[in-house]
């Protein structure tokens, strides 16, 4: 009687990094449309008020939606969260703070 088979090796978790790059563009993409609506919204309404709001919606859009997302330790929301994260941070570097409320030129 031959000796019982061993059961095979464990095989490794698949790898999400495809998922993780592709949403992390896509959360980019995502900040960049949210920061374009909320800038037109803001600079009609034609108020330091309104740009403040503006600037702190655009920070929790961008830093606090992007760190709950990271923190819920999913491919999908990992990638999400980071490009909100970047998107925010790319848009406040380029733009010098301009076009996420950064800047205080904008409200005097």
């Amino acid at each position: 009687m031959p000796p019982p088979s061993s059961p095979p090796p464990p095989s490794e978790p698949p790898r999400n990094t495809g998922v993780i790059v592709g949403l992390a563009f896509a959360g980019v993409f995502t900040y960049a449309v949210v920061n374009v609506i909320v800038g037109v919204v803001a600079l009609n309404l034609e108020s330091t008020v309104a740009l403040g709001v503006a600037a702190g919606l655009l920070a929790l859009v961008g830093i606090g939606v992007g760190l709950v997302l990271v923190l819920l330790r999913k491919s999908w929301s990992i990638g999400l969260g980071l490009g909100l994260m970047i998107g925010w941070s790319l848009t406040s570097i380029i733009s010098a703070g301009w076009c996420t409320g950064l800047n205080p030129g904008l409200y005097s």
